[in-house]
């Protein structure tokens, strides 16, 4: 799967975002988008990385900590 994939999946579920709307103004979307796609992320990294959090954390490039932090607030850890 390529990035130019990824990215018409995603512009394929905003037009289906704006149609669903009819109309009506969205609010907030940013903020929601990335909600969104960041606890799916999330797990899917963790799947192939097997669970393991450094691993993880590199692969996303973001600090084991600030991972370790985003996988409480999902709640995909405890």
């Amino acid at each position: 799967m390529s990035k130019k994939h990824i990215e018409e999946c995603v512009r394929d579920s905003l037009d289906g975002y704006f149609k669903d709307l009819r109309g009506v103004e969205p609010n907030g979307m940013y903020d929601m988008i990335l909600r969104v796609v960041e606890k799916p992320l999330l797990e899917t990294v963790m799947k192939h990385a097997e669970g393991n959090q450094s691993r993880a954390a590199d692969w996303l490039g973001i600090n084991r900590n600030t991972l370790r932090r985003k996988l409480l607030d999902h709640k995909l850890i405890k």
